[in-house]
């Protein structure tokens, strides 16, 4: 899996243009909670067998990055947790998850009905 790191405010507004092509997933990790590492390892595990090839996916180091964090809490509406996943779609959230709450067949789940939606 490759994630693509976000670092910068202005990289939100990236995401929502993009999201108007393709789900937009991002994964807020904690590297200091047990619980953040055992879900990014479980998706980092299963993300190429899980046919989520057109979901581009973003990864948040939270306490570096806390700001953008909590910036993507208010420009989505969703509440600040960690470990946090959130789908984008259209600009707006249409799967957000967190701690062992994030799985990776809803993911898949979400983005084909995103998917379905395109066309």
């Amino acid at each position: 899996m490759k994630w693509l790191e976000l670092k910068e405010a202005g990289q939100l507004e990236t995401i929502k243009a993009e999201s108007h092509q393709q789900p937009v997933l991002i994964f807020k990790h904690s590297t200091r909670c047990s619980i953040s590492r055992a879900v990014l390892d479980r998706l980092e595990r299963n993300w190429s067998n899980a046919d989520v090839s057109d979901v581009k996916p973003y990864f948040l180091d939270l306490l570096t990055y806390r700001p953008l964090s909590n910036q993507i809490a208010l420009d989505f509406d969703v509440e600040h947790e960690s470990p946090q996943a959130i789908m984008i779609y259209r600009g707006n959230p249409v799967y957000v998850q967190s701690h062992f709450g994030i799985d990776l067949a809803a993911i898949r789940q979400a983005s084909e009905k995103c998917v379905a939606t395109k066309n």
